[in-house]
């Protein structure tokens, strides 16, 4: 099962008066921020489709997700082709009409752009699709939090649907902040880092 026992030391600046007025204000005893983070992810007995690591800002999720899977996170893409259709990988163009709509991209005249005009929204659901496409292990971080929350409803629908039926050998994990998603992608457990628990929904042996 992935374990993980994680622990953060940032030290700030002893010099800096703005640090030493708030250790003052604070009564704060030393410049060493510690963070420790320690579970573990029970998984390795079932098959499964789609997983979330969900948590509030600061509870660890997107360092666990980097520990646990660090080969497996989406960085960065390269897009250099004038339309983003052109930039996927080379698969079927029906493959990559089908992801394109599992992720909520549907606008067909959008396909044709250049990656670098899309709004914020857009490009993380052109990220997801090529990742998807590119990868049979994707771990995506800030799933869905730049988009509006209607659109990730229709996105996460979507997207359970096209993995569940097209794509059951994929794994996709999705980390994010937001909860309210996940009634929506159905996944089959999600790791809670506020609790520490793994919660498994629809997982199967």
């Amino acid at each position: 099962m992935p374990t993980f026992d994680i622990i953060k030391e940032n030290t700030a600046d002893k010099n800096s008066f703005r640090v030493q007025n708030i250790k003052g204000m604070f009564d704060l005893q030393t410049e060493h921020i510690i963070e420790h983070f320690v579970g573990n992810i029970d998984f390795d007995n079932i098959n499964w489709n789609i997983g979330v690591i969900y948590g509030a800002s600061g509870t660890g999720k997107s360092t666990i997700a980097n520990k646990l899977f660090k080969e497996n996170i989406i960085e960065k893409f390269d897009y250099n082709s004038k339309s983003v259709i052109d930039d996927m990988p080379k698969v079927d163009i029906n493959e990559i009409e089908k992801m394109f709509y599992s992720v909520g991209f549907g606008s067909v005249p959008s396909w044709l752009k250049p990656y670098q005009v899309l709004s914020t929204g857009e490009k993380m659901r052109v990220d997801l699709a090529r990742a998807l496409l590119e990868s049979d292990f994707v771990v995506f971080d800030e799933f869905t939090s730049t988009i509006d929350r209607q659109v990730a409803k229709v996105l996460c629908i979507a997207l359970n649907k096209t993995l569940k039926e097209h794509y059951p050998h994929k794994k996709l994990i999705a980390v994010s902040c937001h909860k309210d998603f996940i009634e929506y992608l159905q996944p089959d457990w999600y790791y809670d880092t506020d609790t520490g628990k793994t919660v498994f929904q629809s997982a199967h042996d």
